[in-house]
C-alpha cells in the first residue's frame, strides 16, 4: 500500500475547455479552482512524451466535498487524436457520476444545456434490496455521465 496517498482529480480532455468547463459550472455547481493552466513548455513534452505539445485548461471543485475535495481537471491539448466516442461498456475509464435529489430533473438539465441521452432512466434493486435510480447521460462533448438517487 502506498502511505499517506489521496484521490486528487481525474483528468478530462476536451475538444473546448472553456465550453466543457462552463457546462459543469452550469449543470453540476462545479467552482473553477485558480489559476488557469497554460502549459508550453519541455516538462509537458517529458511529461507528455508528446513533441510539441502544449495545453490549456483548469480544475472544477466537484460538489458535496468542500474546499478541499477533488476536481475535475479540464485540459485542451494543441494536439488532438480523434478517437470513438466513449462507450459505457469500453475497458477503461467509462464515466463520472453525481449523485443528485431528482434524476428526471437533472437528466433534463443535461439536455437543456447541450447534453444527450444515452439510455432510459431506471431503477435496480441491489443485492441487499436497497433501490438506486439512475440514468447516463452525454456532456456536450459526447463524454459520458451518471445521475443516480438512492431510494
Amino acid at each position: 500500500m502506498i502511505e499517506g496517498a489521496r484521490y486528487v482529480h481525474t483528468n478530462l480532455v476536451a475538444r473546448d475547455f472553456r465550453a466543457l468547463a462552463g457546462f459543469y459550472q452550469d449543470v453540476f455547481g462545479c467552482v473553477v479552482v485558480p489559476p488557469e493552466r497554460n502549459y508550453r513548455a519541455d516538462e509537458l513534452e517529458k511529461g507528455t512524451g508528446v513533441e510539441g505539445v502544449g495545453l490549456e485548461g483548469a480544475h472544477m471543485r466537484l460538489p458535496g466535498h468542500g474546499d478541499n475535495g477533488p476536481t475535475l481537471e479540464i485540459f485542451q491539448y494543441s494536439q488532438q487524436v480523434q478517437t470513438a466516442r466513449p462507450s459505457v461498456i469500453k475497458p477503461g475509464f467509462a464515466h463520472i457520476a453525481f449523485a443528485v435529489e431528482d434524476v428526471v430533473a437533472a437528466q433534463s438539465e443535461v439536455l437543456r444545456n447541450g447534453g444527450s441521452t444515452v439510455g432510459e432512466v431506471t431503477t435496480v434493486m441491489t443485492s441487499d434490496q436497497r433501490r438506486v435510480k439512475w440514468c447516463y447521460v452525454r456532456d456536450p462533448e459526447g463524454n459520458i455521465i451518471e445521475l443516480q438517487t438512492w431510494e
